[in-house]
């Protein structure tokens, strides 16, 4: 071998309290000092095992440690598609990687450890939602000597301002574009484009996000709470309309949904004899007795100079029907929310707003109408149910298994309310072990005991490996360093006779 090389004997692991943190291991070595004479040495190296954080988690501590911000943000007076935007972002895992969420009342902002993690999100963005970017970059610091340079980036999201179930008038050029559709259409849903649908005809049509950016319009009716009126339903024929030739065709199974509703406003039920009857794509669903919200179009007062000058001559039906209430929402009873059958998972965010103590009240009243709405919302619309992850709430866990068909004999037209099947059950960690591993434990087999208790004594997986191991009694008395002896006829170790070293 080559002189002075340091030759290890033998590795032989100790024994150490489980969490002392520490991993010991005696190394014996030999080195030639003199022509012919050998030493021999012993001692103890110990590791240190030390908790560490990776540089993202470190990141997530540290203030100003963000290198992207995006700010999402919406200029509607509601929050309704900002909490469907967090339902996406749960189902998609897109928040991976975001060191913290500061939420608004207008939006929310991202922030992100790097600009790549930060395009990645918006590219999310853009395959979910309507929207348009500006991007800009603050420097911080720079290297003039290794030219480099520290930015910032911050990324502005604007969302369009059109919601579901907002009330539309198009623009002449617009309805034109998409199959000749009335001006007067409903927003059916939202994603990287504006489904919108006719409710008389149910004709139904798509806004790009390019065509809404390039001429922006403002819903003439927005979905909030206090534009939208109750209604009764007293009764409902089928309407069959003739194909206009000059128009979109409308398939046979959206003809199949129209309806021509006979209601009557909640509030005029006891007082007035008043009833209304009109078109609504809405139709299959209705039976006498339901309840629904609508838009009164004969009180309501529209943004629109020309869509006001048509409803004030009658050319504009007189209530728009938006969506069927169900539950508890529908019979008027308090607790409703704590009855419905599933609940949504939330981001773990926090307010940006914390410094303004009297807005906070107003603001947190304002997201519980927001977020009631739009739990509705799920409740009458299966298409958007199947775009999230919906749980089981308590009521359902609690519920007898006898009590799952108590409405099987409800009509099977209505294929917009919610059933069992599209909840989600919630992972509990904290669970107990099964009962079946309890019973398997108690008559598992003598040879499956004996196996277990001899993998635990000390020191027998190392044999069974062919690794030297020093016990827990025998580690008391190891040095943690032997002084060195000669060895007895100069010898190496037999193990290391390789005659390539």
């Amino acid at each position: 071998g080559v002189e002075g090389r340091v030759r290890l004997v033998d590795a032989a692991w100790v024994w150490t309290e489980p969490h002392s943190m520490r991993l010991k291991i005696r190394l014996t070595i030999q080195r030639e000092v003199v022509t012919g004479t050998i030493l021999q040495q012993s001692f103890i190296v110990t590791f240190i095992v030390r908790n560490q954080q990776c540089v993202e988690c470190q990141a997530a501590f540290r203030q100003g440690s963000w290198k992207s911000l995006v700010q999402v943000r919406q200029r509607v007076g509601h929050k309704r598609t900002f909490l469907y935007l967090e339902q996406l972002i749960l189902k998609h895992g897109a928040h991976r990687g975001c060191l913290s969420i500061e939420t608004f009342r207008d939006g929310m902002d991202f922030y992100f450890p790097d600009k790549g993690k930060a395009n990645r999100f918006i590219s999310f963005l853009e395959d979910v939602v309507p929207m348009k970017v500006k991007s800009s970059k603050k420097l911080i610091g720079t290297d003039d000597k290794s030219n480099v340079s520290n930015y910032k980036y911050t990324n502005l999201v604007e969302i369009c301002s059109l919601c579901k179930d907002d009330l539309l008038f198009l623009p002449k050029k617009l309805a034109r574009s998409i199959g000749n559709i009335n001006r007067l259409v409903l927003v059916k849903n939202v994603s990287n484009v504006i489904n919108v649908i006719d409710p008389l005809t149910g004709q139904t049509g798509n806004i790009e996000s390019d065509a809404y950016w390039r001429d922006p319009f403002r819903p003439v009716i927005t979905a909030a709470r206090t534009r939208l009126t109750r209604y009764v339903i007293l009764g409902k024929d089928p309407v069959f309309l003739e194909r206009n030739m000059s128009k979109k065709a409308v398939g046979k199974k959206q003809r199949s949904k129209l309806a021509s509703i006979t209601a009557a406003r909640e509030s005029d039920l006891g007082a007035n004899d008043s009833q209304m009857e009109e078109h609504s794509h809405l139709g299959y669903l209705m039976k006498s007795g339901d309840v629904c919200m609508g838009y009164d179009l004969t009180e309501a007062q529209l943004v629109d100079d020309e869509a006001e000058e048509l409803r004030t001559s009658g050319k504009l039906p007189d209530f728009v029907f938006v969506r069927k209430l169900y539950g508890g929402v529908a019979t008027g009873e308090s607790d409703a929310a704590k009855k419905r059958m599933f609940k949504l998972k939330r981001l773990d965010v926090k307010d940006g707003e914390e410094d303004k103590p009297r807005k906070k009240k107003k603001d947190a009243e304002m997201e519980n109408v927001d977020e009631e709405d739009f739990m509705q919302e799920l409740e009458a619309d299966k298409e958007m149910r199947t775009r999230v992850n919906i749980y089981k709430s308590d009521v359902v866990a609690k519920r007898d298994d006898g009590d799952s068909g108590e409405e099987d004999d409800e009509e099977d037209e209505d294929d917009q309310k919610i059933t069992l099947d599209e909840l989600l059950d919630n992972l509990v960690l904290d669970s107990k072990p099964d009962a079946a591993d309890d019973v398997l434990g108690e008559e598992a087999g003598e040879e499956q005991q004996q196996q277990l208790q001899f993998t635990g004594v000390e020191g027998e997986r190392a044999a069974l490996d062919n690794i030297a191991y020093v016990g827990r009694d025998e580690a008391i008395n190891v040095n943690a360093k032997d002084t060195a002896v000669p060895v007895a006829g100069n010898v190496w170790g037999k193990d290391f006779l390789d005659p390539d070293l």
